[in-house]
């Protein structure tokens, strides 16, 4: 049993401890917070043990009447693994407690990708972080880049890809975050950081990317046009893109027309906190004409990070090849919405 150390209650680490709480072959060791506040509540409520990290010492915890195991330095010590959930920049600054312990850790997308030996999609390279120390689990916006290209690039190849990225404001719970009433280029030089970003999981990878900021906070929409090496028809890279788990190929006739009624879809079905790990792709959106592939997708930011999360602890602990890994989040999760 893989015992999981989660550095970070918030956003992600909550749902990747959740997620991690499902496996057959983990479990969730303790979380680490920073303040005691309802989110260490909850934590503690959902059984979790909690461990305190940065500036506020045990003692403030246990004043607030919440109780804790230890600090992050005891969790790091304990767990044989870290999942590294701490806002950007911050876990590049943790990495030295892992390395002191000599604990393998996971860091998220917002970190530089210099972090970590590995940026990692289950999909498109899972085989690359087995074994490693040190694995930086790639942003929501190149997961669901990297998950759309991996099956065109083995099936077709790519020649090049060029990506229109509609990005919300904030997270539901980011009152601080903007714009409120605006369209922001982000960043207005061009190409935005995303290419770079996916060819760290595709070197070879002609890519450009643009990003643009809008007053929402259910999801991000793409907009993309794909050349491809090969000339398939617009019904056979639906049925490829259908084949793959973690895409949902978002069904005509539905009125699933936007973000609004795709998460309203997924608390329908029963999603915790109505979350969608999945790639969500209109399917009469695609079209191939002369080789170019467009389509537009959307990527719930909350989310679609939690299972390559689970995938990349199994790779870094060896506990299986990524076709098995992936069988194995994907039912424990229930995929396919």
């Amino acid at each position: 049993m893989l015992h999981v150390g989660i550095n970070g209650y918030g956003t992600i680490g909550k749902r990747v401890a959740d997620a991690v709480r499902e496996q057959p072959d983990m479990t969730v060791h303790g979380v680490a917070k920073t303040s005691p506040d309802h989110v260490a509540e909850s934590a503690v409520a959902a059984g979790y043990p909690l461990y305190v990290a940065g500036g506020s010492g045990v003692g403030e915890f246990e004043t607030a009447g919440i109780a804790v195991e230890g600090t992050v330095d005891d969790m790091v010590a304990e767990s044989d693994v870290v999942v590294d959930a701490t806002p950007g920049g911050v876990g590049e600054q943790n990495r030295p407690l892992y390395e002191d312990h000599d604990t393998p850790a996971l860091f998220q997308g917002a970190e530089d990708a210099s972090v970590a030996e590995t940026s990692f999609n289950a999909r498109a390279n899972y085989a690359e972080a087995i074994g490693e120390e040190y694995v930086r689990v790639v942003s929501c916006n190149t997961t669901g880049l990297s998950r759309l290209l991996a099956p065109l690039y083995e099936t077709y190849g790519v020649e090049r890809a060029r990506a229109t990225l509609v990005r919300r404001g904030g997270d539901p719970d980011q009152y601080c975050r903007g714009p409120i009433n605006d369209i922001l280029p982000d960043p207005v030089s061009l190409p935005s950081h995303h290419g770079p970003d996916v060819q760290t999981v595709f070197p070879d990878l002609s890519i450009h990317t643009a990003g643009l900021k809008v007053p929402a906070t259910l999801m991000h929409v793409h907009s993309l046009n794909i050349s491809l090496q090969g000339d398939p028809t617009t019904e056979a890279v639906r049925d490829l893109l259908a084949d793959e788990d973690r895409i949902f190929l978002v069904p005509e006739g539905l009125g699933l027309d936007g973000p609004g009624a795709l998460k309203e879809f997924a608390r329908d079905a029963g999603r915790p906190r109505g979350d969608i790990w999945e790639n969500c792709v209109w399917a009469e959106s695609i079209h191939v004409e002369d080789g170019e592939l467009s389509l537009f997708q959307g990527i719930h930011q909350e989310s679609d990070v939690v299972p390559e999360n689970v995938d990349a602890l199994r790779a870094v602990a060896e506990l299986a090849d990524a076709e098995e890994s992936m069988a194995t989040t994907n039912e424990t999760l229930g995929m396919g919405i």
